[in-house]
């Protein structure tokens, strides 16, 4: 082999691995340099509201079901046939108070005062001839007899027979007039027919029910409190409580596609707690459920409706939004530096949409609304403050 030719063949590949090296290191050489900064920490920005003492309502809610303030059945006392009966008796039909609903066939009981009043004719007969034998019998005793006269002498059991029977037969025609009374049915109170069970023509027996009816002057609900909800509400409710003194209530439902509203009054509460929760009713009654006006709807009886009742007036409370307060009564405070501050508050009571504070708060203080993924005390905050809703 050529001398020349294996030299070639031996410096070519270090030639080649000095090409890359050099390479290599220019690439590094040029590389930029990174400066290491400092990385400064973020500080959160958050919502706060300004705490200030306010007089609140503290109303209290429930719910119940609307219901007529009586329901009965209409019952015959006597028994006949019905001959007549009134357009309103169907089911849902209005009528007005002691109107003649339903009338039974009264011939029999026209015929049983005529045969009273001949009763009644002949006592009163035998009453004024037997009250002439005893004055007979008296001026006979005082022309013949000697002595004390008995009282058969005088005919006084004949006497005493007589008015008795005379008694009677005045109360067989109060009695047979008072059953004529009966052949007409009438409601004690305006109402309206809940359902019927007897028709024109149809025999009923005496005692029988042939409608069921419902007072429509007023609607009451039963609505349930807790026993603690108390404290919030001016109830009389001892043995002398007076009507105008309980509180005012009102009822929302949604009716026809829209929500509606009527106003009414708690009028009593209930004998006792309920056994199975302890919780105690009072009643609420709105007048003239039926009237339908532009504002409001008729309140049907059977209709849910939510109670709002009036509460009690309280000066120095906070009000916030739940969002102020986490599961530990606790909300988030911010100082002048802007610094956190975690403070146990005293709620006097939580509602739907704010929570009520009684203590733990001074007027002024900034109170944070809006979440926070992990709050600590002492934390750098950025406080932004925004307008709390109107309470009342």
């Amino acid at each position: 082999m050529n001398p020349q030719t294996l030299n070639l063949k031996i410096l070519l590949p270090v030639l080649v691995l000095l090409a890359a090296a050099g390479t290599a290191w220019a690439i590094i050489a040029s590389k930029p340099q990174t400066v290491q900064q400092n990385a400064e920490p973020t500080i959160p920005k958050v919502n706060v509201v300004r705490a200030e003492p306010q007089s609140l309502r503290l109303n209290v809610m429930s719910q119940g079901v609307v219901a007529p303030r009586e329901t009965i059945d209409l019952v015959s006392e006597v028994g006949g046939k019905l001959v007549q009966v009134h357009p309103a008796m169907v089911a849902g039909g209005f009528f007005a108070a002691n109107e003649l609903l339903l009338t039974i066939d009264p011939r029999d009981y026209d015929y049983a005062i005529v045969a009273a009043e001949a009763q009644l004719a002949e006592a009163q007969r035998v009453l004024i001839n037997e009250q002439a034998q005893v004055e007979q019998a008296h001026s006979e005793w005082q022309a013949l007899g000697e002595g004390e006269p008995t009282a058969l002498a005088l005919r006084k059991p004949q006497l005493a027979e007589a008015q008795a029977k005379l008694k009677a037969a005045e109360a067989d025609l109060a009695k047979a007039k008072l059953n004529r009374g009966r052949c007409e049915l009438r409601a004690p109170f305006a109402g309206r027919v809940l359902n019927k069970q007897a028709g024109l023509g149809q025999y009923i027996q005496s005692g029988a029910a042939v409608a069921r009816i419902y007072a429509s002057d007023v609607a009451e609900i039963r609505l349930p409190i807790g026993t603690e909800q108390l404290a919030f509400l001016e109830l009389p409710l001892g043995q002398n409580a007076k009507t105008g003194l309980w509180p005012a209530a009102t009822l929302r439902a949604e009716l026809a596609g829209k929500p509606q509203s009527w106003q009414g009054r708690i009028v009593r509460s209930e004998a006792a707690l309920d056994d199975n929760s302890g919780q105690l009713y009072l009643v609420a009654q709105v007048a003239e459920p039926f009237r339908e006006t532009s504002d409001s709807p008729p309140l049907l009886s059977g209709l849910f409706v939510q109670a709002e009742i009036e509460g009690v007036r309280r000066d120095g409370l906070f009000a916030l939004p739940r969002s102020a307060l986490n599961g530990l009564q606790q909300a988030k405070l911010v100082d002048a530096e802007q610094r956190l501050e975690i403070r146990q508050l005293q709620v006097l009571r939580q509602e739907a949409e704010r929570v009520v504070i009684k203590a733990g708060l001074n007027a002024g203080e900034r109170v944070v609304v809006s979440e926070m993924p992990v709050p600590v005390a002492g934390m750098k905050v950025n406080a932004v403050e925004t307008q709390p809703e109107a309470d009342q």
